[in-house]
C-alpha cells in the first residue's frame, strides 16, 4: 500500500486513552488550520470505536466552532447518548489547548430493508473518458508559498477528474454547480466504517468552493477568506472509497458573508450512496485594507 495512503488511514485510526477519550494525530496538508474533513474523519471514527458492530453510521451534523492547532494533537470525547434497539447516538467533542474545536452528533442504525427510492445521477462523461490533470508546472508551483505547495500536493490520497475543470489561479466565473469523480489512489482493505470515515474526510474537498465559482475568486487569492462552519453527512448505501464516485455539487445562495452548498455522492452505475451539506464563511477583503 502507498506510504501515503498507509499514514491517512493511522491518521483515523485513533488512540484510545480511556473510555470515551481518543486521540489523533493533525498533519499539514497546507491549509491555515487543521483541514476540517480530518476533524469529521476522526470524529467519526471515535463514534464508531463506541457503537456495537451491528450498527452503521447513517448521519452526522458537526459545527467547526474554533481554528484547530496544525502542531498540536487533537483529543475526541464521546459521550453515548442513546442506545436503542435499532438506533445510536454519539455527541463527539473535539478539544485542544482546552477547549472544544468542533462538536457532533452522529447516529448510527442496524441495518433493516426499508422501500428505496433516489435522484438519479446526472449525465456526465465516466471518470476514464476524461483526461487526468497534470501537475502544476514547476515554475508556477515555485512561485507559491509552502503552505500553497502542501495544498496543492494533497492530492496524492485521492485522484480527481473534473467535468468541468476551472483553474483556481485564475479562476473564471460560472454557474455555482460542479461534478468531479474522486477516488482514494490505492486499494485498501473492506472494512465498511473505514470507508465511510474516509468519504467522510474527503466530503471537505471542494464542497464549499462550489460556492465561489460566480464570483470569480478562489482559495488562493490571498484577500479571499474561505472557513468551514459546519457540515453534514448522510450514507444511504454502501459504497468503496478506492472506487471512483461522483460528487455533485451545488450552491443554492451566499449572503452575509456566508455560502451554502449541496453535494450528492454516486457511484459509476448510479447508486446514490452519500449526501451532504455544508455552510462556510466567505469574507472578501478590500484591497486597500
Amino acid at each position: 500500500m502507498h506510504t501515503t495512503v498507509e499514514e491517512l488511514i493511522s491518521l483515523l485510526q485513533l488512540e484510545q486513552l480511556e473510555d470515551n477519550l481518543f486521540r489523533g494525530a493533525s498533519r499539514d496538508i497546507g491549509t491555515r488550520s487543521v483541514f476540517g474533513g480530518q476533524v469529521l474523519g476522526q470524529a467519526l471514527s471515535a463514534a464508531q470505536q463506541t457503537v456495537a458492530h451491528d450498527r452503521s453510521a447513517h448521519s452526522l451534523h458537526a459545527y467547526f466552532l474554533r481554528a484547530g492547532d496544525i502542531e498540536k494533537p487533537i483529543i475526541y470525547l464521546v459521550e453515548r447518548a442513546r442506545d436503542g434497539g435499532s438506533f445510536s447516538s454519539r455527541h463527539v467533542i473535539a478539544v485542544q489547548h482546552g477547549q472544544p474545536i468542533f462538536h457532533c452528533i452522529s447516529s448510527f442504525q442496524v441495518d433493516e430493508p426499508g422501500v428505496e427510492h433516489q435522484s438519479p445521477m446526472p449525465v456526465v462523461p465516466k471518470p476514464n473518458d476524461i483526461e487526468p490533470s497534470g501537475p502544476l508546472p514547476a515554475d508556477e508551483l515555485a512561485q507559491l508559498p509552502p503552505k500553497l505547495q502542501r495544498w496543492f500536493a494533497r492530492f496524492g490520497l485521492f485522484e480527481f477528474r473534473h467535468v468541468y475543470p476551472r483553474d483556481e489561479l485564475n479562476p473564471p466565473k460560472r454557474p455555482p454547480f460542479q461534478q468531479v469523480w474522486f477516488r482514494l489512489t490505492q486499494r485498501i482493505g473492506d472494512d465498511p466504517a473505514l470507508h465511510r470515515a474516509l468519504l467522510a474526510y474527503a466530503s471537505d474537498f471542494r464542497l464549499i468552493g462550489t460556492a465561489l465559482f460566480p464570483h470569480g475568486i478562489s482559495y488562493f487569492h490571498h484577500n479571499v477568506q474561505v472557513t468551514s462552519l459546519d457540515h453534514a453527512l448522510w450514507f444511504h448505501r454502501p459504497f468503496r472509497i478506492d472506487e471512483w464516485l461522483l460528487y455533485s455539487c451545488d450552491s443554492p445562495t451566499a449572503q452575509a458573508a456566508r455560502g451554502l452548498a449541496r453535494g450528492m455522492v454516486y457511484t459509476q452505475d448510479g447508486r446514490l450512496v452519500a449526501s451532504t451539506a455544508q455552510e462556510g464563511l466567505m469574507r472578501v477583503r478590500n484591497e486597500r485594507a
